[in-house]
């Protein structure tokens, strides 16, 4: 899904991927938004059928000028064989032949016009949908988005917008034209002989019980298709977006186990559709070939008794035999329309959840950071961290250390206002966390990941993301500059206006991690929270962006969540956490001296990195 920098101005700064491998939060099932009731569908659908209006006037209204002329056509044909029969003359036939012919190509022309208009509102509604769609989703609290599967977004943005875009584009109109071709065909055979007429009613049980048993099955296995393509979704763009730490960690296997399970789960539901459809298609074929055949049969009886003229028989043919696309067209197109309908709810299902207020600016006393009493979970009943109570003072350099899965980057997450604690407090200034705007919010801290986004856009639009004003280009080129990234930028084509991202220039990962430290600095946070900034970056690009770190960080409190110790030693304390508890807090030589958790951390750290050396601080 390409994101512009208009979209993505109010979450420029805080990552909405799932937790990569390795994380305190296993994305083992990622949770997903909910569905939209019928409700809401029939609201959307009422809003639709306002605001396009004229539209689809002037669509179906050519879909009913090209049925008419459909339908003209049988009756010029059985008007053509009567005449024959009758030994018409020459130029009659030629005549009805010529006007059969201007049948035909006036119902292509105008066929033709309706599938155009039917495409252009389709293609309007899908542009509308998605746009609405990422404007609601980035007005979601970002524990709310941090907490869906980031396959079910995309495939909610993608995907599902296409089969809505697919059922109004083709299925809304085959269906409507369907449905008034059946009736006109239905009164021109009336109209034509109502004796053969009768025949039709052997039709309407294959139609109609095999219909009311496929729908209600179907529809279910619809919704759980979605929902199933969704994880598949999910596990590949998970795989792509972390490939750096799914190598690093040897998960390729693990990745690849949990992408077969997810398409083998489509594969059954598939399974399950196309064994739906083998019974359903048969008997819908049977309700016109029945017909078919009694229409023949009493024909034949009564054109031998003159009860029918030939003319009228050929044309009731022709109809009953028309009869069977529109019929088919009908159900399967609703059919179709059932798969929109599902992911409409789907793509609904976002207005469910609750929208972001704005909120008014918080006076705060300060900016120095507590955390009283904190716990939080992911799941209701399950913490994650407990009683957390911790007070980060304003310019402290403070280090957070623990083993895989003891809380840290939750507990960041925390202190980045990402997530809200379930019980306790965090606040800044005075002010909880919870309270502050999110501009403001951005204002006083913000969380610096290996996973800063650069957004589809010019470098200039990059650069000010989280400024409501654009600063002057001298203050743009002072941030390149801190970052280290002028001589990248000044060999651009077109400077601080070239395109960059994907169709455009490229970005190597440390130049997007710095250009991304360049519009944190330009927004001028008070307290940042660094969780493994350069863990993907290789060793000559971490080096380039950890300068760029220690230009961002002059000034600043800093919280750095370290998985690697060799720098804690220049904070001036250390936390350190173990299953979701503060453990240990002082400065490197307190923690050593004491001999505890951080002791052991430190000398195995040391032991594993230096083997054989001096192991002592």
């Amino acid at each position: 899904m390409t994101t512009t920098p208009a979209q993505a101005r109010a979450t420029a700064e805080v990552p909405a991927s799932p937790p990569a491998p390795g994380s305190d939060r296993t994305p083992g099932h990622p949770g997903r938004l909910p569905l939209a009731d019928r409700a809401d569908v029939r609201a959307w659908v009422g809003a639709f059928l306002r605001g396009e209006a004229p539209g689809l006037v002037v669509t179906f209204g050519l879909f009913a000028a090209a049925l008419v002329a459909s339908l003209v056509g049988p009756r010029l044909l059985g008007h053509l064989v009567e005449s024959v029969k009758d030994g018409t003359t020459a130029g009659r036939v030629d005549l009805l032949a010529l006007a059969f012919v201007a049948v035909l190509v006036t119902h292509a022309l105008l066929a033709r016009a309706a599938r155009t208009r039917a495409a252009l509102l389709g293609e309007r509604v899908l542009a509308r949908t998605r746009e609405n769609f990422v404007s609601r989703v980035l007005g979601l609290p970002l524990s709310e988005v941090e907490s869906v599967g980031t396959g079910d977004l995309l495939s909610r943005a993608t995907v599902d917008a296409d089969r809505l875009n697919e059922s109004i584009r083709q299925a809304v109109p085959r269906i409507a034209l369907a449905a008034v071709t059946l009736v006109f065909t239905l009164a021109a055979i009336l109209l034509t002989s109502p004796l053969l007429a009768l025949a039709l009613v052997a039709g309407v049980p294959f139609a109609a019980l095999s219909t009311w048993w496929y729908r209600p099955r179907a529809t279910r296995a619809y919704e759980r298709l979605l929902a199933q393509e969704a994880d598949v979704l999910a596990v590949t763009h998970e795989t792509a977006r972390g490939a750096a730490t799914v190598e690093a960690l040897g998960l390729g296997e693990r990745q690849i186990r949990r992408h077969g399970r997810a398409v083998d789960e489509v594969v059954r539901t598939r399974q399950r559709t196309t064994w739906l459809q083998t019974i359903w298609f048969p008997s819908l074929d049977l309700a016109t070939m029945v017909p078919m055949t009694l229409t023949l049969l009493i024909g034949g009886l009564a054109y031998q008794d003159g009860a029918v003229g030939l003319g009228e028989l050929t044309a009731v043919v022709l109809y009953v035999q028309a009869l069977g696309e529109p019929l088919n067209d009908l159900l399967t197109w609703t059919d179709e329309l059932q798969i929109g309908n599902a992911a409409l709810r789907r793509i609904l299902g976002a207005d469910r959840l609750p929208r972001e207020e704005p909120r008014p600016a918080v006076a705060t006393d300060g900016h120095t950071i507590r955390m009283a009493g904190v716990g939080f979970g992911y799941a209701p009943g399950r913490e994650v961290l407990s009683d957390i109570d911790l007070e980060i003072a304003h310019g402290e350099r403070l280090a957070v250390v623990g083993a895989s899965g003891a809380g840290k980057s939750t507990l960041g997450k925390l202190l980045a206002g990402v997530h809200h604690p379930t019980r306790g407090t965090v606040s800044v200034g005075g002010a909880e966390i919870s309270t502050l705007p999110v501009d403001q919010l951005r204002r006083e801290i913000v969380l610096v990941t290996q996973e800063q986004h650069v957004f589809t856009g010019t470098v200039r639009e990059n650069l000010t993301l989280a400024r409501e004003e654009a600063p002057p280009d001298e203050r743009l080129w002072e941030a390149l500059e801190t970052v280290l990234l002028t001589d990248w930028a000044r060999a651009l084509p077109d400077g601080l206006d070239t395109e960059i991202g994907p169709g455009a220039a490229r970005l190597s990962p440390s130049a997007a991690q710095q250009l991304a430290l360049a519009r944190l600095l330009l927004s001028d946070p008070y307290a940042l929270v660094l969780d493994e900034a350069t863990a993907l970056l290789d060793s000559t690009a971490s080096r380039r962006v950890e300068r760029s770190l220690a230009a961002l960080i002059e000034g600043r409190t800093v919280i750095s969540i370290v998985h690697r110790l060799d720098s804690v030693r220049e904070a001036d304390r250390i936390v350190v956490m173990d299953h979701g508890r503060i453990v240990e807090l002082g400065t490197h030589h307190q923690l050593l001296t004491a001999n505890g958790t951080y002791a052991s951390l430190w000398h195995a750290w040391r032991t594993a990195h230096h083997p054989g050396g001096d192991a002592r601080p």
